[in-house]
């Protein structure tokens, strides 16, 4: 018969073997004894290079797997699968909200590249009642500017101003390689929220027609109005042509 051990090292193996008695946990100790994790007089050393390829230790390990469970790891075992399953919390989403007129409304914060203050606009030809109100220099770059509440169709906002003190403040987008400004009355800044928050779409962006609204999730005591980056910037650039 073939064997993929040498006769010598298995005649050796063998007669350790028999030397040794049963094949129990202390009888298998060689290999730290007299093996590579011992002084090294293994003999079979020399054959097996090491304790991992020798009959002996494969023997230990088979044994080691065909153990007898305990009670106490059947218990463990049973302890642990009976927990009950934690659900792991869904991720937030960060937006940065912003206002409008009486409306709050916000896009994911990557969308943005920078909340600037209002600076000098410049107008351009045929283009005072449409979507684009003109452009405006943004460190050194002629950017376009545009109106969101002409885009999305919203209502001007006929309430008496507020007591405390609001900026109005240019927002810098870039989704895509496309960049675009929007004016906005007022930002508060950066906020998280969960996917499951978002409720259906506002009945102001509905009747627009455009649907850039992805939904509207609640913020304080309003409700702010969660937009579609892809969907708006498509409708941009379709009123650009």
């Amino acid at each position: 018969m073939n064997r993929s051990l040498t006769s010598t090292s298995v005649t050796v193996t063998d007669r350790h073997v028999a030397r040794r008695g049963r094949v129990d946990g202390e009888a298998y100790g060689c290999w730290s004894k007299i093996g590579v994790e011992g002084d090294q007089s293994c003999q079979e050393l020399q054959i097996q290079v090491h304790c991992h390829n020798c009959p002996v230790y494969s023997a230990a390990a088979v044994q080691f797997l065909d153990r007898p469970i305990t009670p106490d790891y059947r218990r463990e075992w049973t302890d642990h699968f009976a927990r009950e399953k934690r659900i792991a919390t869904p991720a937030k989403t960060s937006a940065v909200i912003f206002r409008i007129g009486h409306e709050w409304l916000a896009m994911p914060t990557q969308a943005f590249q920078e909340i600037a203050e209002r600076r000098a606009l410049h107008s351009l030809p045929h283009r005072r009642s449409g979507v684009v109100i003109g452009i405006v220099n943004v460190r050194g770059e002629l950017l376009i500017c545009a109106a969101l509440d002409r885009l999305l169709g919203l209502q001007a906002d006929t309430r008496p101003k507020r007591s405390r003190v609001t900026f109005n403040r240019l927002l810098v987008a870039d989704w895509s390689g496309q960049r675009f400004t929007f004016p906005v009355d007022e930002v508060y800044g950066v906020h998280r929220f969960h996917q499951f928050d978002l409720r259906e779409p506002p009945a102001t962006v509905s009747r627009s027609g455009l649907n850039c609204a992805i939904g509207v999730f609640p913020w304080r005591n309003f409700t702010v109005g969660f937009l579609d980056p892809d969907t708006l910037f498509t409708a941009l650039n379709a009123r650009l042509s």
